[in-house]
């Protein structure tokens, strides 16, 4: 109940912008969830149901057919026979609808009708306007089955003229198999007390083509005196089941490329993992690097330009023969190869096609380079997955992406395991945080002087019931994906002040600075500085004695209001401390910005002073050592491992250092041990 609920909400905002009637939220997620319960409950029987009383409930806007079936072919397990059923139920609904119209036209013709025969020619005249106009074939024959008169519509139907049928009976039009039972109607209906019947029969046309049509009799009984005749109105069942064809492939096609959509694809994806599907298969994701920024800067033709650029050039590298495209995203297509030769074939296919985007596309006189990130997964098909295919696929897109973009990637198994058991790590922060799981270390800094602790360095440790002690590389970096390490970070800075002011009532001036990172989703927080000064008021840790760590690139990330907080915080006295240096290109122009109070180095800048260490590697660290000496700034450095690094770092101007030459983290009750003995 729980899960038609949901899919019922989620299919109401799909289709709500399409519908032409008026039914409330409420009501329409109520009758929606109705329909969820019969296509899961049922066969193809009840999608057929469906879609007539989908027409019943007036949703009779093509728009909202095209969104219920992509709808219900990507997000539910609905079946392929089944959305075929549901295309072709509301087909025939809208044929019943349109019957009852015709319905209502015939019931005024025949009125007119007889008007016409007992008044004024001019009500003759309007009948034979409806008689003439109707889209739809009508004959009125006599009970013998005499053709008296038929329109154009149904002329043009069976390719007569009017002099063809001066020489024909009703009989003649009605394909030789179908006479018998329906003149046996025509009796039927003349007997009793009815008025019309509806029935389906085939007509043959003057070329001998046979037509399946729809045909609505009535019989009209004139007054006392006048003999009855049958007037009959013909729809013919190919052009209906033409629609439905069309209708269907409208659903199940995207309309801009041309290419198959994602309910096609899902389709051939559930096909392939069948017990009748192919030994292997590699799909193939691609996702147009940067198309949004297209549509933003050029507008949407230009997109709509892109999209049909980079489907052409799919269709030509991977053609019938080797594997089905489709687009399956707003830029994203995919392609599924069955029994590749290799691995290092279906590369080669990719490779191929991004090697045809390498030539810009023309907009306005604007050369447009299109890239993309493009996930590749081969395995073994069958008893397999099609939703854990899709999920695979999106994943190595994503890697691709965050390794660069303009690029492809092979699905990892054990990669995908690793990022799974991050992700889920930073999904449950919040409720660790409930739990108390976390505490703050403290990684003390040194001085390479006289060893005295400078500084501590508040290190996040998740003591987790399951995996043991984590380290925050284990999790800082997926909780900044998802957001949580704004609060996490926020929890930290607290507890770690609320620990410092104990350390500061204790030992005053002598107090080492504590010093925290401030990763880069926390400096684009429009609340940064006001939450910093919460902290302290509450705390009472003098903004002297609090520091925070910039990651080297991080300057190049931020704004010109997000470097003024940065500076705010600097004037009210808090410590700003560029860690990370590891040799890398740092933008000059950019650190001038910053009120920096000190610059941290790590990695080969570190251990490129140590003995043994490569020549050219020695000569990078103490140049870089020397051109940061210039910067008039206290010099730290992280990761010292051995009593060479740190004297040759002191010799060099480094201030303090930190890491296994100086000892681990400490516990606070450690640090209050060390610092209070």
């Amino acid at each position: 109940m729980v899960e038609s609920l949901e899919h019922a909400v989620r299919w109401a905002a799909a289709i709500s912008n399409t519908l032409l009637t008026n039914l409330t939220r409420e009501k329409l997620e109520q009758l929606l969830g109705e329909y969820v319960d019969q296509l899961l409950g049922g066969g193809v029987d009840a999608a057929r149901e469906v879609g007539r009383s989908m027409v019943e409930h007036d949703f009779i806007s093509s728009a909202t057919l095209e969104q219920t079936l992509t709808f219900l072919g990507e997000h539910t397990p609905v079946t392929q026979a089944q959305l075929a059923a549901l295309a072709a139920g509301y087909a025939e609904g809208l044929r019943d609808r349109t019957f009852s119209q015709q319905e209502i036209s015939r019931t005024a013709a025949i009125t007119t009708m007889r008007r016409a025969e007992t008044a004024v020619r001019a009500s003759e005249a309007k009948f034979r306007a409806i008689f003439h106009s109707a889209a739809f074939g009508i004959v009125v024959s006599s009970l013998t089955g005499d053709i008296i008169d038929v329109n154009e519509a149904m002329l043009a139907m069976l390719d007569y003229r009017h002099d063809d049928l001066r020489t024909l009976s009703g009989r003649d039009l009605v394909h030789p198999d179908d006479r018998a039972g329906l003149r046996e109607l025509a009796q039927q209906l003349i007997a009793s007390d009815h008025d019309n019947i509806r029935v389906e029969k085939r007509m043959i046309r003057s070329d001998g083509e046979t037509i399946q049509t729809h045909m609505a009799i009535s019989l009209v009984r004139e007054q006392e005196g006048a003999p009855p005749y049958f007037v009959t109105m013909i729809e013919n069942m190919n052009e209906m089941r033409a629609l439905q064809t069309e209708l269907v492939r409208q659903s199940l096609n995207d309309m801009q490329t041309g290419l198959p959509n994602r309910a096609q694809f899902l389709g051939w994806l559930e096909g392939a993992v069948g017990s009748k599907g192919p030994e292997t298969l590699a799909l193939v994701q691609i996702d147009i690097d940067g198309f949004r920024g297209v549509n933003d800067a050029f507008g949407h033709e230009a997109g709509n330009r892109v999209l049909l650029h980079v489907a052409r050039h799919l269709r030509a590298v991977f053609s019938e023969d080797v594997g089905k495209v489709a687009r399956i995203g707003e830029d994203e297509f995919g392609v599924l190869i069955k029994d590749p030769l290799d691995v290092p074939g279906v590369i080669a296919l990719v490779e191929d096609f991004t090697a045809r985007l390498e030539e810009p596309i023309w907009i306005g006189g604007h050369g447009v380079g299109v890239t993309t990130s493009v996930g590749v997964v081969a395995r073994a098909a069958r008893s397999g997955d099609a939703v854990d295919l899709l999920r695979a696929a999106d994943v190595t897109v994503g890697w691709a992406k965050r390794d660069g973009k303009a690029q492809w990637a092979l699905y990892d198994r054990d990669r995908d395991a690793r990022d799974k058991e991050r992700y889920a790590l930073a999904a449950s922060i919040p409720g660790a945080l409930e739990e108390g799981q976390f505490r703050v270390d403290y990684l003390p800094v040194h001085s390479l002087a006289d060893g005295s602790v400078l500084a501590l360095e508040a290190k996040i440790v998740w003591n987790h019931p399951e995996h043991g002690v984590l380290c925050p590389d284990m999790f800082m970096n997926q909780s900044s994906d998802n957001g949580m390490i704004v609060r996490l970070v926020h929890w930290a800075l607290s507890e770690a002040c609320t620990q410092a002011s104990e350390w500061y009532a204790a030992l005053g001036a002598r107090t080492p600075v504590l010093s925290i990172d401030l990763p880069p989703r926390l400096c684009q927080e429009p609340e940064l500085v006001a939450e910093v000064a919460r902290v302290l008021d509450r705390t009472g840790l003098p903004a002297s004695l609090l520091r925070f760590e910039l990651h080297e690139h991080l300057p190049a990330l931020l704004n010109d209001e997000q470097l003024e907080e940065l500076t705010i915080l600097a004037e009210r006295g808090i410590g700003l401390v560029l860690d990370q240096m590891n040799g890398g290109n740092v933008g000059v122009d950019r650190l001038r910005l910053l009120p920096l109070s000190g610059v941290k180095f790590t990695g080969t800048v570190v251990h490129g002073l140590d003995a043994g260490a490569n020549r050219v590697e020695e000569s990078a660290s103490e140049a870089l050592l020397r051109w940061a000496s210039m910067l008039r700034l206290p010099l730290y450095a992280e990761d010292v491992r051995t009593e060479t690094e740190a004297t040759r770092l002191a010799s060099l101007g480094v201030t303090g250092g930190q890491g296994a030459h100086f000892g681990p983290p400490l516990r606070a009750s450690e640090v209050s041990s060390l610092l209070l003995s």
